[in-house]
């Protein structure tokens, strides 16, 4: 009888004990904080196109992500990984057990990034780097679709207006965005930006959407004050309803192709350009740079007066002294000269 006890009690024992390692093979395989960072910071993980399940797990290891690499693997084939790699930018916490981690990537539920559309966007070799910052795609093959002009006509644009298509803002996108599909978020934002209040507004003042954007380009060139950028855009509105060349000084460097130029030039307004508003009047063909929503506001809401010149101040603050008079204005700029004349003198002398 107390063999036939001794047995079960063995048996007991034995079941108990193989529920126990159950047990914690199964906690260590799914629920065990396996999934480590460097400070306890959120990391990426990147996984280019075309990477398979081996190269995940190197991607892991080399990111030092696992603390036990084999726990992982037991999770990720119930998770069935091996076989559904996902290109993306995944988002890993600290503390992460085997199953959330493993089921993020089979699902390929990846996290998208910011991209931000700002500062001086002139060319379009500048804007296809700024669009592919951060991003897998490279910024040649947008270049490229930059200059496709059959897709480009798509999206209602042409090389001259395109410029004005882009929206500085940040947006949310993720890694793995194709070319294509960039350009077309980026005219629906286009679109989204352009509500019927702005519409209206455009209509209202005689310009088209797109003659807005150019208009807004020059803007920007000329000044950088945001709170200046209506008194600008009124100056350039005058000018165009009295048939007056709108003789912007940015607009030379753009046909000149040459940003090295820090001052402008008679010989400047003899290139032989669309972009010369020296020689030609009204609005050039398109933008010359990407312009800011600022300067976009601005045009909408430009500042009715009477001011037809513009030049800068000689306090070197980067805002400007308006006139309405040509005498006037010329009194402005010989301010401005001797101003700057006796500074370069001060620092050819500090030196």
């Amino acid at each position: 009888m107390r063999r036939k006890y001794g047995i079960l009690r063995f048996f007991i024992i034995l079941i108990l004990g193989a529920g126990i390692l159950a047990g914690g093979w199964v906690f260590l395989t799914f629920h065990h904080r396996n999934v480590v960072t460097e400070n306890g910071k959120t990391a990426f993980l990147l996984i280019p196109e075309g990477t398979d399940y081996e190269g995940l797990i190197d991607s892991l290891k080399a990111g030092g992500h696992l603390k036990f690499e084999q726990t992982f693997r037991w999770a990720a084939r119930r998770e069935n990984l091996p076989y559904n790699v996902h290109a993306g930018r995944y988002a890993i916490t600290h503390g992460m057990n085997n199953r959330e981690l493993a089921r993020k990537l089979a699902m390929g539920w990846q996290d998208p990034l910011n991209m931000t559309l700002s500062g001086s966007i002139r060319t379009f070799e500048r804007l296809a780097s700024v669009l592919a910052r951060n991003l897998a795609i490279d910024s040649a093959s947008v270049l490229e679709h930059l200059k496709n002009d059959s897709l480009i006509s798509s999206f209602g644009f042409d090389s001259a207006s395109l410029r004005g298509m882009f929206i500085p803002n940040t947006y949310e996108v993720y890694w793995t965005i194709s070319e294509e599909e960039l350009l077309e978020r980026m005219r629906r934002e286009y679109d989204h930006f352009w509500n019927d209040q702005r519409k209206e507004k455009a209509k209202s003042i005689g310009l088209t959407q797109k003659q807005v954007s150019t208009l807004a380009s020059i803007v920007n060139e000329e000044t950088a004050k945001a709170d200046e950028m209506p008194e600008v855009a009124g100056v350039y509105m005058n000018r165009l309803r009295k048939g007056m060349p709108l003789q912007a000084d940015p607009t030379l460097i753009f046909a000149a192709q040459d940003y090295s130029i820090r001052r402008v030039l008679k010989k400047h307004t003899k290139i032989e350009s669309p972009y010369n508003t020296y020689k030609y009047r009204g609005l050039p063909p398109g933008p010359i740079s990407v312009p800011s929503i600022e300067a976009l506001d601005a045009v909408l809401n430009y500042e009715r007066h009477n001011y037809l010149y513009f030049c800068a101040k000689e306090d070197f603050s980067g805002y400007h002294n308006f006139a309405v008079t040509l005498n006037e204005h010329m009194k402005n700029a010989r301010r401005f000269q001797r101003a700057l004349t006796l500074r370069l003198n001060q620092e050819g002398r500090a030196q």
